[in-house]
């Protein structure tokens, strides 16, 4: 299919660097069937905006300032609102485990920050045609991730270990930054808390749920849907 000048991709962006923001912004004006209609540094001026200047790709960053939404409620939010966007995540948290959440939350396409520019135009496009766009390493890691995960979930009869687990309402927040990627000092900053309180606040939550680590966490993320 062959995008033409009445058919520019409009695509409104969402990142608080604002040295990424307007690169981005200037490298995807340079693509004759690319539209950028808006660059926002925060989570409620893009919403605001689309309900004038609405847009077919939202390309947003998964961490946004401390102050801002995370990064699943706010894929959530954009799909409920904005159901004729499509929303294409990227990101330098860029792990099979947070690419999954992303995905399952409603994103349709997820490219690292690390990756080439080519990679991301090439997102753009292919969400853009109703595609979704992953790349080959980071799906097939994905699937071998989901696929060792069903079989711990059939063991545990797909019940939720927060069922049988106290946790504090401070430390379910630490955990579901944790599953979104965030470093322990980007929580402490997101919730204005010392990096020693986020800390101690993860180790309590990794004891009672019987983890020793990041990777631990991520396998049995599936048992814990309602935290």
């Amino acid at each position: 299919m062959t995008w033409t000048a009445t058919k520019a991709i409009r695509i409104a962006l969402l990142d608080d660097h604002a040295v990424v923001r307007h690169g981005l912004a200037a490298r995807l004006t340079e693509e004759s069937d690319f539209e950028v209609v808006g660059a926002y540094a925060a989570s409620k001026d893009m919403m605001s905006a689309l309900r004038a200047l609405p847009a077919d790709i939202l390309l947003i960053d998964y961490s946004l300032g401390a102050n801002d939404i995370d990064g699943l409620n706010l894929i959530r939010a954009l799909k409920v609102r904005f159901p004729a966007s499509k929303i294409l995540v990227s990101s330098s948290h860029y792990n099979p485990a947070t690419v999954a959440l992303a995905m399952r939350a409603g994103a349709r396409g997820f490219v690292g920050k690390e990756q080439e520019l080519s990679e991301l135009i090439a997102a753009v496009r292919s969400v853009a045609m109703g595609r979704v766009h992953l790349n080959p390493l980071m799906a097939a890691e994905i699937s071998s991730m989901l696929s060792s995960n069903g079989s711990d979930e059939e063991s545990t009869n797909g019940d939720s270990l927060t069922d049988n687990v106290e946790l504090s309402p401070r430390e379910r927040e630490v955990l579901r930054c944790c599953l979104e990627g965030m470093s322990v000092t980007q929580i402490a900053e997101k919730f204005a808390r010392s990096v020693k309180t986020i800390s101690g606040q993860k180790q309590a939550a990794f004891r009672k749920l019987g983890v020793r680590n990041d990777n631990e966490l991520f396998k049995i993320q599936h048992q814990l849907q309602d935290i």
